[in-house]
């Protein structure tokens, strides 16, 4: 097994992807000579040439458009949105054309066009430039939505997205770009709706994404200490949605903690919870709990982003209290 970043493990992605098929290629702002705001796409520039992967205009609408009718035509764009707090730009393009195409045409028209877009906070970028809005795009049918936490979970999920005939949106939290883990050795692909359990666990079930993974498997470190083993899982993919390995670790432990970055309301932790009290009602030994950050925009300041973000000690805390 090697150990890479998650940064040269979505790059690793991307040169396969393009080495495998010659329609993929990469748009967007940055991407080519400067390679990418986080560096993502050093390289691909010299190894691709201009034609597989353009710089573009500062206009989100645009290229994003750009994306949707050529992905239309056959190709497979993958494209460089940065900030996901600039995908509002794009809505129109996203939500009622991309999203939309197969079922308008009966699916005689498919839209395999990849966007990737960083997100969260953590850098004191401000409240515009921090957000995290997956749950809008989990909202809309004809989506699908991928947010890794690993080096080996964003190349396999990465490659798989691209392969798919449908849009995916594919968040990655700006903060694990430098993060090491060990990948596969060859080539390997994780299909899209399939969860991972990263701890297991006997005594609660706690449902992370992204960042907040490795909140959780920190808090497991602290809550093991007192005999309390939590379960880990990771979703993956929030569309579609792996509820048999979600809804079979929540019948053994008889809890629910669910924890995401996002606002709290209308975050993905609601529609989790409501899946388990349809399911898994029986099972249930104690209240569905959820962990997110305050219904406020993010902020600037250090110390009040600090505060703003769900912690290792949130959990620990939620965790005792669903004992107790």
């Amino acid at each position: 097994m090697r150990e890479i970043t998650f940064r040269e493990a979505i790059r690793e992605a991307l040169i396969e992807e393009m080495e495998r098929d010659p329609t993929v290629f990469i748009l967007g702002e940055s991407v080519a000579e400067r390679g990418g705001v986080y560096q993502v796409t050093k390289g691909i520039l010299d190894r691709f040439g201009k034609d597989r992967i353009i710089e573009m205009p500062i206009s989100e609408s645009g290229f994003v458009g750009a994306g949707v009718g050529a992905a239309l035509l056959g190709t497979r764009p993958v494209v460089d949105l940065m900030f996901d707090d600039f995908l509002p730009l794009a809505m129109d393009h996203i939500v009622n054309h991309a999203a939309k195409m197969r079922y308008m045409y009966g699916g005689k028209a498919s839209v395999p066009m990849v966007i990737r877009t960083f997100f969260g906070a953590g850098g004191s970028w401000g409240c515009s430039h921090s957000q995290s809005l997956e749950a809008w795009f989990v909202h809309c049918p004809g989506l699908k939505v991928v947010m890794p936490s690993t080096p080996a979970d964003a190349k396999g999920l990465l490659k798989s997205a691209i392969r798919d005939d449908d849009p995916v949106l594919f968040f990655e939290h700006r903060l694990l770009y430098a993060m090491q883990g060990e990948i596969p050795e060859g080539e390997y692909t994780i299909p899209l709706g399939q969860a991972d359990v990263k701890r297991k666990g006997r005594d609660v079930t706690v449902v992370a994404t992204a960042m907040m993974v490795y909140k959780a498997l920190e808090a497991s470190v602290e809550l093991s200490k007192e005999d309390i083993e939590i379960e880990v899982i990771d979703p993956r993919s929030l569309v579609p949605l792996d509820c048999e390995t979600l809804m079979d670790s929540v019948k053994k432990t008889g809890r629910l903690l669910i924890v995401h970055e996002a606002c709290k309301t209308g975050g993905i932790g609601g529609e989790i919870a409501a899946i388990a009290a349809k399911e898994a009602f029986g099972y249930l030994d104690a209240p569905i709990e959820r962990i997110g950050a305050p219904d406020i925009p993010v902020p600037f300041s250090p110390p009040l982003e600090n505060y703003y973000l769900p912690k290792k000690e949130d959990i620990v805390a939620t965790v005792r209290r669903m004992l107790s």
